[in-house]
């Protein structure tokens, strides 16, 4: 039975494809170069079968790229079982949250009954939310823990542009993290199956290794972002206290030593409290007084020990908690 022979017209009524995507594909080698006959070129069955394994492949979300390296590889024989397994497990989710679907209704409703088209467009733009087709008032939501997060920060009072506005900073600099991470684990584990086309067992290996890795990047993050929040949080906290701790006193006139007791011994008289003189550079006291002038020398001084002191007391008690949590089982 002879084989049957295509026109370019014909390849591209029978595939689907256009006569115009034919001619791009034999261009970037994705496609074999059709046979002469005469004048005329003519395509073969293998042709056409080539063009709906492309479909199917960017129907399944390859690139063309990707298509590319994997006909490729089928070209020169090797099991494409494999390869397609390592680029399943890259293109799998990287979390193991799932998607729900949430009515507008609902979604009003954990806004606190508002209705912000405007909002939600924002959100459809972010990817927070995702249009279902045919279903106006039907969203699927990719990520239901972001949008918890964000319903929570509008009912502690955010604004939803501050929210949306947040996000698209956050995310620039976590997409950041991710490229270093994604550089780091190229560099260190990855290399020895990027520089040639992988084998079905390499390619095996490899798909492996991403299904052991991927949740280190989450897990990592989490537990920086963790460590960063709370000693930014305890910095905060005690500077907050330390600035507010000590009360208001009235301006009193700098004492250089105690006030003589009536008895003549020198010790303060009862009541009044203990004071000691403290020798400071000269340099120093010059310093404050062109800030605070010379009748609140003493008590700017007496202040700012006051602060240090306290700063250091939060410090060792931010340090015991530390300590006491890494001693719980």
């Amino acid at each position: 039975m002879t084989e049957p022979a295509y026109r370019i017209e014909d390849l591209a009524r029978h595939s689907g494809a256009t006569v115009r995507t034919i001619r791009a594909y034999q261009d970037r080698g994705l496609l074999p170069r059709p046979e002469r006959s005469g004048r005329a070129n003519v395509y073969r069955e293998v042709h056409l079968a080539r063009l709906r394994q492309i479909a199917a492949l960017l129907e399944r979300g390859y690139t063309l790229a990707s298509i590319k390296e994997l006909l490729d590889a089928w070209d020169t024989g090797q099991d494409l079982g494999g390869v397609l397994g390592l680029v399943a497990e890259v293109n799998g989710p990287w979390s193991d949250e799932r998607a729900i679907r949430i009515n507008r209704a609902e979604l009003s409703a954990r806004f606190g009954g508002i209705q912000d088209e405007s909002a939600i467009e924002e959100a459809v733009e972010l990817g927070v939310l995702e249009r279902l087709p045919g279903c106006p008032d039907l969203f699927l939501v990719p990520s239901p823990r972001e949008l918890a997060v964000a319903a929570e920060l509008y009912a502690a009072g955010v604004p939803l542009t501050a929210i949306t506005g947040h996000l698209r900073e956050l995310r620039v600099q976590v997409e950041h993290i991710a490229g270093r991470f994604l550089d780091f684990t190229t560099e260190h584990v990855f290399r020895p199956y990027l520089d040639h086309p992988p084998s079905d067992e390499e390619a095996a290996e490899a798909a492996q290794l991403v299904r052991r890795l991927r949740p280190l990047a989450q897990q990592t993050l989490d537990a920086e972002l963790a460590r960063a929040m709370r000693d930014l949080a305890t910095r905060f906290l005690r500077s907050h206290l330390s600035e507010t701790a000590i009360p208001e006193q009235a301006p009193q006139a700098p004492r250089s030593a105690p006030p003589p007791a009536p008895d003549g011994t020198g010790a303060p008289s009862p009541g009044l409290p203990r004071t000691e003189p403290v020798t400071l550079p000269a340099g120093t006291v010059e310093a404050v007084r062109r800030l605070v002038g010379e009748e609140h020398v003493g008590e700017f001084i007496a202040a700012a020990a006051e602060r240090e002191v306290r700063a250091r007391v939060m410090d060792d008690l931010a340090a015991g908690a530390q300590r006491s949590a890494i001693q719980l089982p």
